[in-house]
């Protein structure tokens, strides 16, 4: 969680300086669903992600620096730049991709939980989606398919309470989007997305449910973005006040709060992480301020699959 936090606090401020240039959405306060849900999970397990992505890129394995080069649009990042914020993608950690199409990586996890149950395999594909995706039809159509197929696949819908600047109750028929499961037959979720104990719980079940060829569960972690939808956005759809109010419901302090409490963990090891981590975030903004920019003669390359 300290490195996504970390990771998301230096491409905000390299945004800043005007040297990552573009947008990026940032997952700052909802560390706890990626880094739990992919602690739980394989390098050979899938993934596939949004547009709010980075946080599940790393939890999934990526390295920083390279995932930093390529926000960066340099040549040595994961996509060689050619991904950018809402693009990063990495097989080899199982990560199929992020999606800068609302819901679109809903039916490649399903896809690729296709693959894993025609190969035999015990792999699991889990993807991740906002409360806005919940509404597109795309993604229901997904559900139905993987339920009708048992699908080894996992439903994660990060509610964080926006779909942009619109708040779910607003745009959603359901107090809990969890509920939508019983309509494709699988089993149904809602947990506190801030507690890595309670979706430990529940993605380890929907884990082996999903190994034991019964299909997949939809899941419903709640929880709330501290920063706007995207790097510009003047949030003038919420309060300061409620901001305020999630901030001491940090994730992060929760579970370092507990390792304390319960002697698990003392102040200074887990200070010793945090610094740590502020290392690994010093030398990846290093590597990627001084990677090359990707060749403009090379334009194509990497861009279709060649055989």
């Amino acid at each position: 969680m300290h490195e996504i936090r970390k990771f998301e606090e230096r491409a905000l401020q390299l945004f800043e300086k005007d040297k990552l240039r573009g947008s990026v959405h940032l997952y700052i306060g909802e560390e706890a669903i990626a880094a739990t849900v992919c602690s739980l999970l394989r390098d050979s397990d899938y993934i596939t992600s949004t547009h709010r992505g980075h946080g599940h890129c790393i939890a999934k394995g990526a390295e920083l620096a390279p995932a930093l080069a390529e926000l960066m649009g340099k040549s040595t990042g994961y996509c060689q730049g050619r991904g950018g914020s809402m693009h990063i993608a990495d097989v080899t950690k199982g990560n199929l991709g992020a999606n800068a199409i609302v819901g679109a990586g809903v039916p490649i996890a399903a896809g690729g939980a296709l693959a894993a149950q025609l190969r035999g395999s015990d792999q699991v594909s889990v993807t991740f989606f906002g409360d806005g995706a919940s509404n597109e039809g795309v993604v229901h159509e997904a559900m139905n398919l993987a339920s009708v197929w048992k699908l080894p696949v996992i439903f994660i819908c990060e509610n964080n309470e926006f779909g942009i600047s619109t708040p779910v109750k607003q745009s959603t028929s359901v107090k809990d989007i969890s509920v939508r499961s019983a309509a494709y037959d699988m089993p149904g979720y809602t947990v506190d997305g801030n507690d890595v104990f309670a979706i430990d719980e529940v993605v380890s079940k929907a884990i082996e449910r999903a190994k034991d060829g019964q299909g997949p569960t939809f899941i419903e972690c709640k929880t709330y973005r501290w920063l706007g939808h995207w790097t510009g956005d003047p949030q003038i759809y919420r309060t300061k006040e409620e901001v305020e109010a999630w901030k001491e419901k940090c994730p992060i302090k929760r579970l370092e709060n507990y390792l304390i409490e319960n002697k698990i963990s003392t102040e200074e090891e887990l200070k010793k992480i945090e610094a740590d981590v502020l290392v690994a975030v010093d030398e990846a903004e290093k590597f990627a301020l001084e990677s090359p920019e990707p060749d403009p003669s090379k334009a194509l390359e990497y861009v279709y699959f060649e055989n």
